[in-house]
């Protein structure tokens, strides 16, 4: 039996829930079918255990040893759920290993990269999705407290400037979802719940997004904000006989990359199924040889915006000077949300075939100079 391993993060801010979320979670995904394996917060384990930054030499060993552990530990995790006799196995992580990157200074936190032989892009992206709960600090601040986890110990204030740093952290990922105090506790889990089950596709792997036309942005001004982050692009589609929609992209930068396969079957102007396979960068190359010769591989800087946690895309176009694209992914066809002031939006074009990216790839040349 091949099984379908997803893993994902659930992360936050101190006092943001993710006991309960865990526990909802299992209950929740149990029922749907899903082995559920947990991999348990690194830090707790081992501040609870008497090594923290404090007691070691300097922060800096301490954080080379926490993700070293934690790298190793999520290996073992994987490596016990290929072993497991089911269909859907959903690997859940308590915190993923780039939370640790806001309590290190940037030189340190290089420093930890090139002592474990890693890029960011790899250890941020090795997860299917990673899904953000906001502290209580911003916006149920009556709920904060650390009495819960002897591991916490931030203010309120802390904590607060703790999960923008977070949210930051994770910018970038191919999907992060923030989950915000807007609504009572309890609607806060639904929500998560809600989230985790559209990514995986339950009860199918819908996609429904809006895309809009935009004034070429002021990309001095985006990468200004810590909650935005440039990403590379090359998606290359494929022959395929029957008509589907399959490409395959490469993603992340200065030559560090993910790659993913991607096939999409039109239901109306905003909703599509999407199936979505990680590749190895061999299976990528293999997949090359089936490129459509009648599509240019596509290329495009994305900047991924987090913005009153709404998770915002914007492609840049090297062949358009004027203008770009805008996404943003929702859960429902009537879900309501604000774009960026600063985004200047021309008009929307959801669901215009010729602003996909698959008609895009077509014409290219005959655009270069718009």
């Amino acid at each position: 039996m091949d099984a379908k391993i997803t893993k994902i993060v659930i992360t936050g801010g101190p006092c943001a829930g993710k006991s309960t979320a865990l526990r909802r979670i299992q209950k929740h995904f149990t029922q749907l079918g899903y082995s559920v394996v947990f991999v348990p917060e690194t830090a707790t384990e081992l501040i609870s255990s008497g090594l923290a930054p404090w007691t070691c030499a300097t922060n800096f060993d301490y954080q080379k040893c926490q993700m070293r552990f934690q790298l190793e530990k999520e290996k073992i995790f994987q490596a016990a759920a290929e072993t497991i006799h089911a269909e859907k196995i959903l690997v859940v992580c308590d915190r993923g290993i780039i939370d640790n990157k806001v309590y290190m200074q940037p030189e340190e936190y290089e420093q930890v990269l090139q002592s474990l032989g890693k890029h960011e892009v790899e250890l941020r992206d090795g997860y299917d999705a990673v899904f953000h709960l906001v502290t209580a600090a911003k916006g149920a601040e009556e709920f904060y407290t650390t009495s819960n986890n002897n591991a916490r110990t931030e203010t309120p204030e802390e904590a607060a400037i703790l999960d923008d740093k977070l949210i930051a952290a994770w910018t970038g990922h191919p999907h992060l979802r923030v989950i915000d105090n807007s609504v009572d506790f309890d609607g806060k889990m639904k929500r998560l719940i809600a989230e985790i089950s559209f990514f995986l596709g339950e009860p199918e792997p819908l996609e429904i997004e809006r895309k809009y036309l935009i004034e070429y942005p002021d990309i001095e001004l985006l990468t200004q904000f810590e909650s935005c982050k440039r990403v590379e692009i090359i998606q290359t589609y494929l022959k395929m006989p029957d008509g589907r929609e399959l490409r395959v992209r490469q993603r992340g930068e200065n030559g560090h990359y993910i790659y993913i396969q991607t096939e999409k079957r039109r239901i109306n102007d905003m909703k599509r199924i999407e199936i979505e396979k990680r590749l190895t960068k061999d299976e990528y190359l293999e997949m090359l040889m089936y490129s459509d010769i009648k599509r240019r591989q596509i290329r495009k800087d994305r900047y991924c915006l987090m913005y009153h946690n709404r998770y915002f895309e914007i492609d840049v176009f090297p062949f358009w000077k004027n203008k770009a694209l805008a996404e943003i992914e929702l859960k429902s066809e009537d879900e309501k949300y604000e774009f960026p002031p600063f985004i200047r939006i021309i008009r929307e074009v959801t669901g215009e075939a010729e602003y996909s990216n698959y008609a895009i790839a077509t014409r290219v040349p005959e655009t270069a100079e718009d």
